[in-house]
């Protein structure tokens, strides 16, 4: 059930992902930026076995965020993916200091949800703040990682749009190793013995290794549509 479970994730995700991006443009990438930060790092402290693997739920939406840089990059520019990281950091700042509040507050006799939130949220400023720093570096590293490869492409090929899958994978694979080794450190050293964190760390890399390769389909279709929508505004004009 939780292989099914994660290839439904992949799927409603990644969908939601390019829904987003034809119904409001970058405006919906960013909104979703901020949405798919905050809700990883609850989803994260699932722990779960599939596939023969033990770990964490939260690496399908994680990576999500590297397809809607990625998007941003190819369709609207480095400005706009960048922008999509400070506004991802920006919302998980949000919510790291509300829900520090939330603790803060005395519940009533007669309330039932505060020893389950403080289960909870106790746990999260230190796995927000391993992610807000792991968001920070891989995020930004992955979007001049993705252009870099972009300018070796076009000066190879002399194609602005040749190799898609290149500087894709390229950047995306390389950014989620270290956001792979980076967060399962500094989130969970210390909490788990050291055979359940590389279980941890590989189970989450294998994934992001799938999840980009899933990904790429989902990024040529948000070109296309980019494209088309570009040249039907071009024809009406």
């Amino acid at each position: 059930m939780n292989e099914l479970m994660l290839f439904v994730s992949v799927a409603l995700i990644y969908g939601t992902v390019l829904l987003g991006y034809m119904l409001f443009g970058k405006s919906g990438l960013f909104a979703l930026s901020a949405v798919a930060s905050i809700f990883a790092n609850i989803e994260v402290l699932i722990l779960i076995n599939a596939f023969g693997m033990e770990q964490t739920l939260g690496n399908v939406l994680f990576a999500s965020t590297f397809l809607m840089t990625d998007i941003l990059s190819e369709c609207e520019g480095k400005k706009a993916a960048n922008k999509a990281v400070y506004i991802g950091l920006f919302g998980t700042l949000f919510f790291l200091a509300l829900s520090a509040g939330w603790l803060i507050f005395t519940p009533s006799d007669a309330d039932t949800v505060m020893p389950a939130f403080r289960q909870i949220f106790t746990a999260t400023p230190r796995i927000v703040g391993a992610s807000l720093a792991v968001y920070v570096v891989s995020q930004f590293f992955d979007v001049w990682l993705y252009h870099k490869w972009w300018e070796f492409t076009e000066k190879k090929s002399g194609d602005k749009k040749r190799f898609l899958w290149l500087r894709n994978n390229g950047s995306t694979l390389v950014s989620q190793l270290i956001n792979s080794l980076l967060f399962t450190t500094l989130a969970f050293a210390g909490t788990y013995d050291f055979v359940t964190l590389m279980s941890i760390f590989w189970s989450g890399y294998i994934i992001f290794i799938f999840t980009s390769l899933l990904d790429t389909p989902i990024l040529y279709l948000a070109r296309k549509y980019k494209t088309d929508n570009r040249q039907l505004l071009n024809a009406q004009q």
